[in-house]
């Protein structure tokens, strides 16, 4: 263990609320345990899970640090007994974390740690890990996307939106997308995908069929749920997979269920958070053997749309709500 402070800088959640609930604490710098590395932070990132457990509408799983934050990157500068994978003091790495990451200072599995990629400096390297699970554990695990199949994306111009263009397309999809705005669809498509459309102008369901003529497509990322139920399942075809990863439109929808037996749809969710480091770490694992080296050799990248020091995480919650392009950042001093 390198020398270290007793105390560290951290972003505390004072009461459910607005942006301004976060504020600025002191905090003792947390220790690894077994199978976990303590990774001094440069960079994290700002995702729609934290402003959801700044609401109070996600608590942090059982053990977990009420500190938000979920994707970090920085130097390794503490071991945990029983590390594996080869790690030591000093390592650039990225990870997926439970929580913690609005701090100087994390504990990160190592089995969740991933290398920095060629190039990449430690905002670049911490806004891969939430995004880059999450779509490939829904799209290419749960959704089953396969080359040369169809895939219609949810808010393509989020954080998660911006990844899932650029992987459906290196692995060889066709990809279609919903965005909010005329600026919003040509960054999408300016990333890649086929076609995208504007849902406050037009009807995502109708235009989806239109350019499959009448077949639909064969896998929906959704992050809206209730209010777009219908029209997912609309859009689908048969043998289609409909998964969702958020519930921006409420939890509840009508649809109908025939629909789903005779095209012999499959519908599917998942959250990322409270899943076990052996399952994370099946993911992290896949994503370093067939993502990482895409992202080594700049073929996809992540897609930034402004960087705040830690201080101004309230700004940054203000900012997710925006028209922002792709993920919102914070560094650490």
């Amino acid at each position: 263990m390198a020398a270290l402070p007793e105390m560290m800088t951290a972003i505390e959640i004072v009461g459910h609320g607005g942006p301004d609930v976060l504020k600025p604490t002191r905090r003792p710098v947390p220790k690894p345990g077994p199978g976990e590395v303590l990774v001094r932070v440069r960079a994290c990132g700002v995702n729609r899970p934290d402003v959801q457990q700044r609401l109070g509408g996600y608590p942090p799983p059982p053990g977990a640090p009420d500190i938000p934050g979920l994707e970090i990157a920085g130097e390794i500068v503490g071991l945990g007994p029983e590390v594996e994978g080869g790690w030591k003091l000093g390592d650039g790495v990225c990870a997926l974390v439970i929580g913690g990451g609005y701090a100087e200072y994390c504990t990160a599995p190592a089995a969740q740690c991933l290398p920095i990629p060629r190039s990449y400096d430690m905002v670049r390297a911490a806004a891969l890990p939430e995004t880059f699970f999450t779509v490939w554990t829904n799209v290419f695990d749960r959704g089953r996307l396969q080359p040369g199949e169809s895939i219609l994306v949810h808010g393509g111009a989020s954080g998660i939106g911006t990844t899932a263009i650029q992987l459906a397309k290196a692995f060889g999809a066709t990809v279609y997308v919903t965005a909010g705005s005329a600026e919003r669809c040509a960054a999408c498509v300016k990333l890649g995908a086929d076609r995208a459309i504007n849902y406050k102008t037009e009807d995502f369901a109708a235009v989806v069929k239109d350019l499959t003529q009448g077949r639909g497509v064969d896998v929906v990322l959704d992050m809206i749920g209730g209010a777009y139920l219908a029209q997912n399942l609309n859009s689908l075809a048969l043998e289609g997979r409909l998964v969702i990863i958020a519930l921006l439109g409420g939890p509840k929808g009508e649809a109908d269920l025939a629909r789903v037996m005779v095209r012999r749809l499959t519908v599917t969710g998942a959250t990322l958070r409270p899943r076990t480091v052996a399952q994370k770490a099946e993911i992290a694992a896949s994503l370093r053997s067939r993502v990482w080296p895409l992202l080594d050799a700049g073929t996809i990248a992540p897609v930034i749309d402004r960087v705040l020091p830690l201080d101004q995480a309230a700004a940054a919650h203000h900012a997710i709500d925006g028209d922002h392009i792709g993920k919102i950042m914070l560094t650490v001093p």
